[in-house]
């Protein structure tokens, strides 16, 4: 389980310090500790275990369109006429489509707090790339849509005037090998908002319907009120690098519009 307590820079140099918990015939536990300039951004606790026989059982993952029948969120980046859009259109990690459609451009009409997606990586991973690595792209890749069933359920976009939005907490489990190569099923839900804060789940199977991963997350979600108004710290937006060079970066703040987009 993660503790996400500050924004990093990604200009800066992480120190991480793992402390030893314990170690046990078949447990392992370790403290990880992110800081940067001398401050913790991030507090993390994991759970090891060898591998070891036993029962082998499993919810079934829902019939639900294949990927190959739904529209990829690259070709929607590709047809908006907005630098973050064109930006993601070239060079977004993953390959996401929505059952549902998405929430980029519009919130969703029905206000569900449900949500169904496939994704994999658009490059190829190494054949020899072991577990800590297909694990570690399913948890990056996983904090790009997590929070998409909440602001469903609120009747917000990532396009929502004002919205602020960032990640809180995240707690992940690992049940079966991982290969982001492959497609794979989130199904997810949003129980609860409340207070600015919202709790989503996921739960992830591959192409073949194996549950590989269950996730649980908290983030922050916040728009201007009559009284409040975002705060604009966490959203990202696009800068022009060079003049005419055609090249942008992504930066945190506030957009000209006041509207969020995904990382």
């Amino acid at each position: 389980r993660a503790y996400f307590m500050r924004g990093g820079r990604p200009d800066m140099p992480v120190r991480f310090a793992v402390e030893r918990l314990h170690d046990g015939r078949s447990f392992s536990q370790r403290r990880t500790t992110a800081s940067q300039d001398g401050v913790p951004i991030l507090t993390m606790i994991s759970s090891f275990q060898e591998t070891q026989g036993g029962a082998d059982v499993q919810i079934r993952a829902p019939e639900v369109p294949r990927p190959e029948e739904l529209t990829s969120a690259l070709e929607l980046f590709r047809t908006v006429n907005h630098p973050v859009a064109k930006f993601l259109g070239r060079t977004a990690a993953f390959d996401l489509r929505h059952v549902e459609g998405t929430v980029y451009l519009s919130p969703d009409e029905e206000r569900s707090g449900v949500q169904h997606l496939w994704a994999r990586s658009r490059g190829r991973v190494p054949a020899g790339a072991s577990q800590t690595v297909h694990r570690a792209l399913l948890t990056y890749m996983c904090d790009q849509v997590m929070l998409e069933p909440a602001l469903r359920s609120q009747g917000l976009s990532w396009r929502s005037k004002g919205m602020s939005l960032a990640t809180l907490d995240h707690t992940q489990w690992f049940h079966r090998d991982v290969d982001v190569c492959d497609w794979l099923l989130f199904v997810q839900d949003s129980p609860s908002s409340q207070g600015g804060r919202a709790m989503v789940r996921a739960e992830v199977f591959d192409s073949s319907g194996r549950l590989v991963s269950t996730i649980a997350q908290e983030g922050m979600i916040r728009v201007p009120t009559r009284t409040a108004r975002g705060s604009g710290r966490w959203e990202i937006r696009m800068t022009e690098e060079d003049g005419d060079s055609g090249r942008w970066r992504v930066r945190m703040g506030e957009g000209d519009d006041g509207s969020a987009i995904p990382s």
